[in-house]
């Protein structure tokens, strides 16, 4: 079972040392512990109480534990039905600085992140900006259910015939999403509002008119009865929330846009219901010809109309900014086929269990991952790679859930299912870099903090000065100028820039195999002006073969027989192709003693009483073994033509060696000639000799590398990067570069290397291939130029529009801004920010 927990109480690398060594020493536990975020994730053999996890932390320090809510470190309280992240003592402003864990599935949060990655157990509005909050995607796909066309209330989990009246059962109809109720809600009350809103606004129009013909009807103090009436709809139902948002905001002090909008309709509400009450305690200038006082009933109805629409729109929008989630999430089939006892079951993909035989027939989506063990076709991973093409799969190849299979059937054995499949992985990974922030979000955090309480003293100097300066009726003008001023102030435009443009962003990386971690390394990817590549699985394919052996006593086999027995140890690439050439020859692996792997050199060990080493010149080094220059000669020989070449000695002295050969990927060329054109310094360091080093670097046209570097090199060159100023990035695929990865400011995984380096890294490649650096630093400049032009577009119309609606446009051109053309701008704001990001899912990478 694995488990995720949040840890409060560490505050450096010590501390996370001390707790993971604490957690270890339990029996049963397999922990590893993180500092940023400070989360252990725990593997037991069986359920372990928390507070027998807190008990041995207690003894060692003051730390505590907390279990988390699904994969997420989430503290569930039962305070005002929240969830709270083990950030919440801090600060409000703190908390936004914070690298917080990422929010649960199902769960609700603030599309602007307003409190962090707080969540909250039931749909509602944000305390801070009083936005609706969005239900974040759960991350499984939900149980297949079958029904009874004609007897509903039979409901089954499997396909079969119902029982009462024998016709086949089919599937459920899938119930709204949460986004949908939203929306339809919203529906339903923008239609009410428009009902009683439209002949509001028609009474008021006619009045402006020549010979009032409503006159005719009845007298104007009936009329605005009339409208008063048709007002308590739009108010009390359609667009009440708004105001309970604006009375939440204010009595909390965290001002927001619905602040400005309750306060301005507000006004204007409670205006015309005392003028049309207690007319004579208003002056003349407040006074129409007939006597009665000017309300603005249709201004209070419209305004909130149109916000109600924008709202209305945005929900739409907000719907379509998840849909990356949501079509990853469709790629699992609900079922798979069980083959048992010779014979075929149809079961759902929650039921299949490590070491199940499953058949996928032509056509299907494969239901988890595995391996192939009978048969061969091809398979579409486009979904999951990007790729268009369909790949070739025998015997022993592995297989991705969610991928399609091409016109013939095999059978396949399932090795990770559930949440441990590559699409699990993607959709979680989808999900936590789409709630995260990005650095340049900070400005605008900086400016929406003051933004409400400036605009409110704008209006309030807005109708002091048109009061004083202002043409008769003075104050007629300073009021309605002054809640123009409130309703077309905007700060959910600026707040709503970033995060909308990283969730479409990090979905369509998704969808091209270019997974990211979080939005900061979306948008340092952009600065990174240096890559530091591996050779070997990162620029060639990974897949080594074993070209020669050769022995000075001609006694190859042999030779063979002890390499190969004892690479049978290691997880290098290297080392099982030399297993798998020994295989080839049926050649038998033998018993090894005193077997061991030294990082970025080789391996040692005893084989028949003989002391084997199989490495680098830097190993034959360490272990003192002599090396004649005749076997020099043939191995540099070797090193010039490209391949990797690994001595041999044997109880101290050099007796051959083995060659290996990797070929280039064929896109590497041209990826290492893209980045290099955008002005990327690509710089290759491997832990191959030199020779080999640089005929790749040469066939690459690199003209920066460095060969025989041990891991702490890699590390070391970045650190010294670093210090120069440089933005470095780092790509990689083995154990061995899991240091540098975590160091460079992006590490970069090939999905085709070890867990280790793609948990160390920020972007993890799901083809494996150099090509995917330049789509993420395609993806990496889209976004962030997306993130500019929604900055920009947010204050320059706040900029712009505040002043415009004060009136400064008057004295010059006689132009005054209705609050009912602020409102629809405002309206139009937000929702032009959701539509220009929802550009870059059409983006070509």
């Amino acid at each position: 079972m694995i488990h995720t927990y949040s840890i409060t109480g560490m505050t450096c690398d010590g501390c996370r040392s001390k707790v993971e060594k604490t957690l270890n020493a339990i029996d049963g536990v397999e922990a590893k512990v993180s500092l940023n975020p400070s989360i252990a994730t725990i593997t037991m053999e069986k359920h372990i109480p928390t507070t027998q996890l807190q008990e041995a932390l207690s003894a060692v320090g003051k730390y505590t534990i907390k279990v988390t809510n699904g994969n997420t470190p989430q503290q569930i309280t039962t305070n005002n039905d929240t969830t709270k992240s083990c950030c919440s003592k801090h600060s409000h402003s703190d908390k936004r600085e914070i690298n917080v864990p990422v929010i649960a599935s199902g769960k609700y949060y603030c599309p602007m992140h307003c409190e962090g990655e707080k969540v909250y157990n039931k749909a509602g509005d944000c305390p801070v900006c009083g936005m609706d909050l969005v239900k974040a995607s759960e991350l499984t796909v939900s149980k297949a259910l079958y029904t009874c066309p004609m007897h509903p209330e039979v409901i089954s989990e499997t396909p079969g015939s119902c029982p009462i009246c024998g016709m086949d059962l089919v599937p459920m109809n899938p119930t709204d999403t949460e986004d949908q109720k939203t929306y339809k809600d919203l529906v339903k009350k923008m239609k009410i509002a428009v009902v009683f809103t439209v002949p509001i606004f028609a009474i008021a129009m006619i009045e402006m008119m020549p010979n009032n013909p409503l006159l005719k009807i009845m007298d104007a103090t009936k009329w605005n009865w009339v409208q008063f009436i048709l007002t308590l709809p739009v108010v009390f139902y359609a667009c009440w929330m708004f105001f309970v948002r604006a009375f939440k905001s204010i009595i909390t002090w965290n001002l927001n846009m619905f602040t400005l909008i309750g306060i301005g309709t507000g006004v204007a509400f409670l205006f015309s219901l005392v003028g049309m009450f207690f007319p004579n305690i208003f002056p003349n200038e407040f006074k129409t010809e007939h006597g009665t006082v000017l309300l603005y009933f249709e201004a209070t109805t419209v305004i909130l109309t149109l916000v109600l629409l924008g709202q209305l729109m945005e929900a739409k929008a907000h719907s379509q900014t998840s849909g990356a989630i949501k079509e990853l999430l469709k790629l699992a089939p609900t079922e798979a086929i069980l083959v048992i006892d010779g014979s075929d079951k149809v079961i759902s993909i929650h039921d299949i269990k490590k070491g199940d035989l499953l058949r996928v027939k032509p056509g299907d989506k494969i239901p988890v991952d595995g391996k192939i063990t009978d048969g061969e076709s091809s398979i579409d991973e486009a979904m999951i790679t990007g790729e268009p093409i369909p790949v070739d799969k025998k015997k022993d190849d592995n297989v991705i859930a969610g991928t399609i299979n091409g016109n013939k059937s095999f059978v396949m054995i399932a090795e990770k299912v559930g949440s441990e499949t590559l699409l699990s992985q993607i959709v979680q990974m989808v999900n936590d870099a789409s709630r995260s922030r990005a650095p340049i979000q900070k400005l605008a955090d900086s400016i929406s903090k003051y933004f409400v309480p400036i605009v409110v003293i704008i209006s309030a100097i807005t109708f002091i000065i048109w009061a004083k300066f202002g043409p008769e009726p003075a104050l007629v003008y300073g009021f309605i100028n002054a809640i123009a001023v409130l309703i077309i102030a905007c700060p959910c435009a600026l707040g709503l820039a970033t995060p909308m443009s990283v969730m479409v962003g990090v979905g369509k990386g998704a969808q091209s195999g270019v997974l990211i971690k979080n939005a900061e390394a979306l948008e340092n990817m952009n600065k990174v002006n240096v890559l530091i590549t591996d050779k070997t699985g990162t620029i060639t394919e990974g897949k080594p073969s074993v070209e020669k052996i050769f022995a000075s006593n001609n006694n190859e086999n042999d030779l063979l027989q002890s390499i190969a027995s004892l690479n049978q140890y290691s997880e290098h690439p290297l080392a099982q192709a030399v297993v798998n050439f020994a295989k080839s020859k049926n050649i038998a692996l033998i018993e090894v003693k005193d077997f061991e792997a030294i990082a970025g050199k080789g391996v040692v060990g005893t084989v028949t009483d003989k002391k084997i080493t199989l490495g680098n010149k830097k190993l034959m080094e360490q272990v003192k073994a002599t090396v004649s220059d005749d076997l020099e000669n043939k191995i540099i020989a070797e090193q010039k033509l490209g391949k990797t070449v690994s001595y041999i000695a044997v109880d101290g002295v050099a007796v051959g060696f083995v060659s290996i050969s990797d070929a280039i990927k064929i896109s590497s060329k041209e990826a290492i000639k893209e980045l290099m054109r955008q002005g990327v310094e690509v710089i290759m360091l491997t832990g191959d000799n030199v020779n080999t080093a640089k005929a790749v670097a040469d066939e690459l046209g690199l003209s920066s590398y460095k060969a025989s570097c041990l891991p702490e090199d890699k590390l070391n060159e970045i650190k010294r990067l670093q210090s120069e100023g440089k933005i470095v990035a780092m790509a990689g695929d083995g154990i061995n570069d899991a240091p540098a990865l975590a160091q460079a400011d992006i590490g970069i995984a090939m999905g085709t290397g070890t867990d280790v380096a793609i948990e160390s890294a920020k972007i993890t490649l799901v083809k494996g291939d150099l090509q995917g650096i330049v789509k993420a630093k395609n993806l990496s400049h889209a976004v962030m130029r997306n993130i500019k032009q929604n900055l920009f577009f947010a204050f320059f119309y706040n900029v712009l529009g505040v002043p415009i609606a004060a009136g400064v446009l008057y004295p010059y051109f006689g132009i005054l801004l209705s609050p009912m053309i602020a409102a629809l701008a405002m309206s139009f704001s937000s929702v032009s920010v959701i539509v220009n990001a929802l550009r870059l899912r059409n983006l070509k990478l």
